[in-house]
């Protein structure tokens, strides 16, 4: 039914041309005079552009597309480049392009950055371009172009769509967070750690053989020379500093600073040198083992771009069927948006299963002030042993600034 108000009007735009054509011929042939022979060679002009125009193929034309890179984080600005060549110097009296884009793009774009109007002329190369402010989370499609050309007035008119695709990756928005644990134990104790996540070269608590890729300054000289062999001091290894990461993905107003903040947690603890994982349960369940190292930092930011508020199942529930989390023998970090009784008592329940706590993460958005009830329920994780930690959207640095107070 769409289709047909459109091939209306193009049929009675071709009926509309040789009519006008005819109607101005015999108005000059009776009427005569000056008046009407000028209105008719006027009109012709543009009757032959017309005619000259419906045998114009666009296939010859090739429109390119030029993007800078195809990695970015959100919010950054995108610059795209179109570009459009052809063979033959017709003239063409306008060329109206529109560049199609995924929906979120779309939305980002606010759609009028993407059309544009040419006037080519005779030329045989021509372009423009368009700036999308900030980019959002996701992968997002370039799908294709339409054009159209017509004559000045508007009696003729030719539309063609070119297939030309293009990707790119926009992966979460992090912020640098200097990552501490919460707690490091020793045979001694608990402390804070600010050091990198190694053995703890303070604490010698024996001498062994040298290996070789001992450092220098590890070797006990003086057990070297009584034994008359290289002797290295063995060093108190602390425990597990593994993390596993579980986000929250139900629908929430906040749930971008919580992959922002998700992204940024993850990097952080990767760069401090432990190694982490991930857990999320959206449109599917995907878990990511306990890994390090600079390709598996790209796995998770892939994930994480791609991830969508669509989780239906209560964030409580999900740690109540997930065997995995019974078998880590990790610290845990939970990120949500949503605050309630069943996570926290589920989070209680699996500290005391692993014998350890468990640090939850509410993520908030900028300045938004915490709720009674949610107030409540931090009152009681506290007791029950789950450390939850407010994190407004923006001041991620202030989550472990309970460690640097230290």
């Amino acid at each position: 039914m769409k289709r047909l108000p459109k091939l209306v009007r193009k049929v009675w735009k071709v009926i509309l041309l040789p009519f006008l054509i005819v109607l101005t011929f015999s108005y000059a042939m009776f009427q005569g005079g000056f008046v009407s022979w000028f209105l008719f060679y006027s009109f012709l002009p543009f009757a032959i552009y017309c005619v000259a125009l419906s045998f114009y193929s666009l296939n010859e034309l090739e429109v390119t597309r030029v993007l800078q890179k195809s990695d970015y984080k959100a919010g950054e600005p995108l610059k795209v480049a179109v570009s459009v060549k052809r063979a033959k110097s017709f003239p063409l009296f306008y060329l109206l392009m529109e560049d199609h884009l995924s929906e979120a793009l779309k939305l980002a774009s606010q759609q009028k950055k993407t059309k544009a109007l040419l006037l080519p002329g005779v030329k045989k190369e021509f372009s423009y371009e368009y700036v999308i402010d900030e980019l959002p989370r996701g992968e997002h499609l370039f799908e294709s172009f339409t054009l159209r050309i017509g004559d000045p007035l508007g009696l003729f008119e030719k539309e063609k769509r070119f297939t030309v695709e293009d990707k790119i990756i926009v992966y979460p928005a992090y912020s640098e967070i200097l990552y501490r644990t919460f707690e490091n134990q020793y045979d001694q104790g608990l402390t804070a750690s600010r050091e990198r996540v190694q053995r703890d070269t303070s604490m010698a608590t024996g001498v062994r053989d040298y290996q070789p890729g001992d450092r220098f300054s590890w070797i006990n000289w003086k057990a070297s020379a009584k034994r008359n062999v290289l002797m290295t001091k063995e060093f108190e290894q602390r425990q597990s500093h593994d993390v596993f990461v579980v986000m929250d993905c139900a629908p929430d107003k906040n749930f971008e600073p919580v992959v922002s903040f998700t992204a940024s947690l993850l990097r952080a603890i990767l760069k401090k040198g432990a190694q982490t994982g991930l857990l999320t349960m959206s449109n599917e369940r995907a878990s990511f083992p306990i890994r390090g190292g600079e390709q598996h930092l790209q796995q998770l930011f892939y994930h994480l771009a791609k991830i969508e508020a669509k989780c239906i199942t209560p964030f409580a529930k999900i740690l109540d069927t997930d065997g995995l989390l019974i078998q880590q023998t990790v610290s845990f970090m939970l990120v949500t948006a949503q605050l309630t009784k069943p996570l926290v008592e589920k989070a209680s329940f699996l500290g005391q299963r692993k014998g350890g706590t468990i640090t939850l993460f509410l993520i908030k958005g900028e300045k938004e002030s915490p709720s009674e009830n949610e107030r409540s329920l931090i009152t009681i994780a506290n007791a029950r042993g789950v450390r939850v930690v407010m994190v407004h959207e923006g001041e991620y640095m202030a989550a472990f600034s309970e460690v640097n107070a230290r």
